[in-house]
Order: structure tokens, then sequence, then C-alpha cells
């Protein structure tokens, strides 16, 4: 293994050990049956969005003719997707295996999957009526054979293939039919109109499930009642597409059209991966392959009878809510209330707000507040991702009607986002809202927002930074931190950046803020030598730093140096982490774990000892070179004691994790940390804990 090799772990497998302890949670006997389905769906969607991407990428440059080794680490492209390809082979058949001990420990519950060829009388009689009145109003189904073009099928569908074997209308000869009998395919498409899971009714106090997949090869002679074949055959295949988003080069077009042809054009991408079911007869797959024009460049992986099993997170609860997570409902903030003024409040001191542990509602609450306060004159704000039926986009519309100036900076080349912000920026447009659509080459990643008032005759701002989307729905399930603050000095850094993002032209400096692209790398690296100078003086020297990827090849030399200064590191990665910590003369100094339970962990904290006057930083930015180069991000100081305090011992409380917490290492193999004789501490519970705790204190004083 070469220099290269041994200093960073490649990112790809990286992601893919990430995905693996997704993997690990659903084969987790410990973890509640549901929620184990629900994992199941969360790996298969990651593993989807992977190959749309990622895998994508790696295919192009592989098909382009460059090797591509100097970028990969040392491999090249045409090894990686092999090395790809046999690692994902492995974990789809775990994730089946683990689905299948899933399904007999739901069953001891009095929960059963059936198939079509297990249904009893009155079963049947319900599945054919379903099928009548719901599916076969939605379903589409092609023949094949007599197309001049094989239909586009799309990468987040599944389809089950098709084999009718036609009876023989040859001669007969002594009673003996000869002849070769004649094969039609077809193509029908599981509506996604429909739930993928159907309950049946209940029969002796046990609950049943069935597939829609099943329920349509129950019909199968229904749909083909008009072929007079002979025997018909239904296995379910499913195509991932290359998601890169081509953007049309035609000045006279506006951003939102070209963003809005290049999801278009997305339909029709090269297939870069294709799953089918593996006992579908030899020359179905061929037809099928052959038809698709999928080559040994692309990655064909045997599968089991049912895919699309993101939709495993969507699994009914059928009211068992045993079968689940206990519940952590948000919690209110200390010493902020949701009565009253909210932006009254702010003026006096921060506040910090950690989702989902605390109720995203002060979000809203402070967006709503600004829309109908006479003082309020101007709302501005980022916008990344948001929710189905985004309650923000409702409140900055309700500021706008009110007479507000509300200027919008909406991301449309949010990846998989695209077609959901240009609606969301339709709907603002007529309702006159200013929309800005970012900065060519650059994506606004940034997590801002910005409220003008006027108090005494003078301007005076308040605003929010956070490390997470403002999306009431995601902030359910991923941990987020969110600044409120009125310190005026940040906030006129946060008024430049939507000057920026106008007059993007300009350099601007910034005194508090850290931005991307211009300023993060050579900021932190400003802080990280510091700490590797008071190291060097026999000084306190530590850096704690909490984020979702670790791969920028030059940050994670600077960090190697401070190992070798003899500053400690302690990384909290949930993600990719191409970092190899403990080696000695390297990163002896290093451990990074990764925590992967109920929530996602999403938020990023910065903390620099700083000869134990600690400097604190949320962020929107994880240390990857696009974020740190090529996308607009913002990193915040914290100056309030009280936040500053709460924040560095949240990481604390995730870095004592040992039940959820993972060892980042070079062989990838996602060991759980050592307890040794450490009782039990499960990072998030006791998190949520922590602020139960500070609001019972906050309550009592």
């Amino acid at each position: 293994m070469n220099d290269v090799q041994n200093r960073y772990i490649d990112r790809e497998k990286s992601w893919l050990a990430f995905n693996a302890r997704v993997l690990q949670e659903a084969g987790d006997p410990n973890v509640p049956l549901l929620d184990r389905l629900r994992f199941l769906g969360i790996f298969s969607n990651n593993l989807d969005e992977f190959f749309r991407v990622r895998y994508a990428a790696i295919r192009r440059l592989s098909l382009s003719g460059k090797t591509g080794q100097k970028i990969l680490g040392g491999v090249t492209a045409k090894d990686l997707l092999k090395e790809i390809t046999a690692i994902v082979i492995q974990q789809q058949s775990e994730s089946l295996r683990i689905l299948d001990i899933i399904e007999k420990e739901l069953e001891k519950e009095g929960i059963f999957m059936l198939n079509e060829t297990q249904l009893s009388q009155s079963q049947q009689i319900f599945i054919h009526d379903f099928f009548i009145q719901k599916v076969a109003p939605a379903l589409v189904t092609v023949i094949l054979n007599d197309l001049a073009e094989f239909p586009i099928l799309k990468d987040t569908s599944g389809y089950l293939a098709v084999k009718l074997v036609m009876k023989v209308r040859g001669k007969s000869i002594l009673g003996i039919v000869t002849g070769k009998p004649e094969v039609r395919y077809a193509i029908i498409e599981i509506p996604k109109t429909i739930n993928r899971f159907v309950v049946l009714p209940s029969e002796d106090n046990k609950q049943y499930i069935i597939m829609l997949d099943d329920v349509i090869r129950y019909n199968l002679h229904h749909i083909f009642n008009i072929f007079d074949y002979e025997r018909v055959s239904a296995h379910m295949i499913k195509i991932t597409r290359d998601a890169q988003l081509e953007i049309d080069s035609d000045m006279s077009k506006s951003m939102m059209e070209k963003i809005a042809l290049g999801v278009k054009d997305r339909r029709i991408g090269e297939p870069v991966r294709f799953v089918y079911d593996q006992s579908i007869e030899k020359d179905t797959l061929k037809f099928f392959l052959e038809k698709m024009h999928i080559d040994s460049e692309d990655s064909v992986i045997p599968g089991g009878r049912y895919h699309n099993r993101r939709d495993y997170m969507d699994f009914p609860n059928l009211g068992r809510y045993d079968l689940l997570y206990k519940p952590m409902p948000g919690l209110p903030i200390p010493g902020l209330s949701l009565e009253g003024s909210i932006l009254e409040q702010i003026s006096q001191r921060d506040y910090l707000l950690n989702a989902p542990y605390q109720t995203f509602s002060y979000v809203i609450k402070f967006l709503r507040e600004a829309a109908l306060d006479p003082k309020v004159t101007c709302i501005k704000i980022t916008l990344y991702r948001l929710a189905k039926n985004s309650q923000v986009i409702s409140s900055l519309i309700n500021a706008a009607r009110n007479g507000k100036r509300v200027v919008v900076q909406i991301e449309l080349q949010a990846r998989f986002d695209e077609a959901s912000n240009i609606s969301y920026a339709e709907q603002m447009q007529t309702e006159g809202i200013e929309l800005i659509f970012g900065i060519q080459g650059l994506k606004v990643h940034s997590k801002i927002c910005m409220i003008e008032r006027i108090e005494h005759g003078k301007l005076r701002r308040y605003g929010l930074i956070s490390t997470g989307n403002f999306n009431e729905s995601t902030a359910k399930i991923y941990t987020d931190v969110t600044l409120f603050t009125a310190h005026q000095q940040i906030l006129k850094d946060v008024s430049k950046i939507f000057e920026f993002f106008h007059v993007n032209y300009r350099l601007y400096r910034y005194k508090h803020l850290i931005v991307s692209p211009h300023h993060t790398r050579s900021r932190f690296n400003k802080h990280i030598d510091r700490e590797i100078m008071y190291a060097r003086l026999g000084r306190p020297a530590f850096i704690k730093l909490k984020m979702n990827s670790l791969s920028d090849p030059k940050m994670i030399d600077k960090l190697y140096d401070a190992s070798r200064a003899g500053v400690k590191i302690q990384l909290l990665v949930r993600g990719i982490c191409s970092l190899v910590p403990g080696v000695k003369g390297m990163s002896e100094n290093i451990e990074a774990i990764s925590i992967v339970d109920n929530f996602l962990e999403h938020s990023r904290v910065y903390i620099f000892c700083n000869d134990m006057n600690q400097e604190v930083y949320i962020s929107s930015a994880d240390f990857m070179t696009r974020n740190l180069d090529m996308r607009v991000e913002v990193s915040c100081p914290i100056y309030d004691q009280q936040v500053k305090e709460e924040l560095i011992a949240s990481f604390d409380v995730g870095w004592k994790g040992n039940v959820k917490a993972r060892l980042h290492a070079e062989n990838l193999a996602n060991k759980y940390r050592p307890r040794g004789t450490n009782p039990m501490f499960r990072a998030q519970f006791e998190t949520y804990k922590y602020y139960e705790c500070l609001l019972e204190s906050n309550n009592h004083f």
C-alpha cells in the first residue's frame, strides 16, 4: 500500500462504511423492530443516492479514458468501481439476511408478511377488490416486444419484469403440439401513489401485510387476460441513473428554466446500477439488459424478490408503538418563552436551539412574529431544503402580504430537491418576494436569517444562524443547532453575506463570521496552528470537532501536523472520515468515532482550546473540499458564555458515548467503541437528559 493510501481512507469506501453502520442498526436486536425496518429503508435510500451521485461520477471518469489515480488516492477509477460493486453486493446480501430475521421476529409479535401464494380465501377476495378499485386504475403496463424504442425507466420507481409464454399454435402430430412457444415481455411500473405496504384485515388477533408488488402478481391474470398465454411470471427490477445536473448555457433562459430542464433531463441519465431478483429466468434478464444497453461498466447486482427497500421508511406502525422507540418530545429552551415577544427576549441575550432535543417551534415563532411586527421592515433568509407544506415559506409569504420586504436566497441546485425548490420559488415570486438564485459556480449552503427592525428611529438586527436547514420536518430527526442572536456585529457580517449574493465580484471582509469560499480554510488553519504553538510551548492544547464528513486532504494533513505536535484531537464524524486515526508518528493523538442512532447526527460544532480560553463555532460547513472552497458556508463564533458552555457540554456528552459509537479505522471494520468497565452511555439519550436537566434547573431558579 503506498503512502497516499496510508494517509487517507478512500472517501467512497468510507461512505459505504457509514451506510454499513446504518445497516448495523437494522441488524441490532436491541433496536425496536419497526425502527429496524426504518433503518433498512434508510440504508437503501442512502445507497440509491450514492449510486446516482458518487458511483456515477467515478463511472464518468472511467469512461473518459482517464485512470483518475491522482484524484482517487492511487487507485484507478475502473478498479474502484469493481471494489464498490463487490462491497455493495455483500451489503445487499447482509440486508436481505437481516430482513429475513426481522420478519421472523415480527411473526412472534403477531405481524405477518404474506405473499400472493399465502392468502386465505377472505384475503384473496379483499386483494381482488383492492386491486380493481385502487391499483388497476393507477397501473402503467407496457408490452415490449414490438416497440421501436424501449421505454425510459425511472430510477425512483420499481418495476415488475413480466414474461408471458404464449400457448403454441403449431401442428399436432400424434396428439402432440409442435412448434416453439412465442414469448412476450412486458413491464409494469409499481405505482408510487399507493402505499407499498397493503394492510390486510386482521384475523384471529393477527395482523397481516402484503406488498403492493404481490397484489399485482396475484392479479396478473386480470392484467393480461386478453392474451392466450400458458404461463406468466413477474420479477422485480430497478434501475439507478446518473443524477448529474446538466445546466444549459443559454443566456436567454432564466436560472429556474435551466434547472427545471436539467431535472427533466436527469430521467434519461445513463444507467449506473441495475438490481434484479436473482430468481429471474436467464432469458428474461438477458432481454432487459440488452434492451437497456446495460454493459460491463455498469453495476449489475443480484438481489431478492423486492427492491426499492427505501419504502420501509414508511412501513405502517399498525398501532404497535411498543415496537418503536419511545418518543422524545421537543423540549422548551430554558429561559426562552414561546409566549410574548421572542425578539424582545433575544435582545437581552443569545439562545441556542438544539433540535430535535428542543422544539423547532422557536424558529417558526421567530418568523411569524417578524411577519406581524409593525417595526420589522425586512426579512432576509437562505433556504436549501424545505419541508413539504413548509411553515417557513408560509411565514415568509405572510410577511410579504404584511408589507415587509422579504429577500430569499433559495438554492435551486440542492440535490434531489431542485423540483421542490423551483415550485416554492414560483410560489414566492407570485407573492412579490425578492428571490436570489445564488452565484455561478457556488452553491449556497449557509443557513442564515436576518430581520431588520426600526427601534427608536434606528436600525436593529435580529438573526438565526444554523448548522441545518430551516425545515420543520427534518428538525424532528436531524440533530442541528441554531443560534438566536441580536449581536449587532455578527449580524452586520450576515448583512454583508446578503450583499455578496448581489455583488459577488467583491471580496468582503468579515470581522466575526468565517465564510466560505474565501476564508474558511485559512481561518481554521490559523486556529489549528495556534493549538500547535501552544502544544510546543507545553501549554494545554486540544481540538474537538463534530461534523458530518472529513475528507479534505489538506485539512487532514493539518490535523496530522497538530497530532505530531502533541495536540489532543477528538473527532465526532458521523459519515465519511478519510483521516486515519491512532497511527504512531502521524495521528497517535487523534481519536475518531461515529455515532449512528435514532437521530441523524448533523450539527457541526468546532471547539479550540486556545490555552483554556475555549473558542467555539457552529457551522454549516464540513471539512470537505466542496464546503471549504466551492460553497457559500458560514461558521459563527459563540460569544454568549451560557451558550458556549452548553455546546461544550453537549459535545462532551456525545464523546462519552459507548453504546452507538463506532471507531473510525483504516480497515473500516465499524467496531463498537470498547466499553471496558464503564457503564452503558448512550449519547443521544444522555443528551436529551442533559437538556431535561437544564430545563429543570432553569425552572427551579
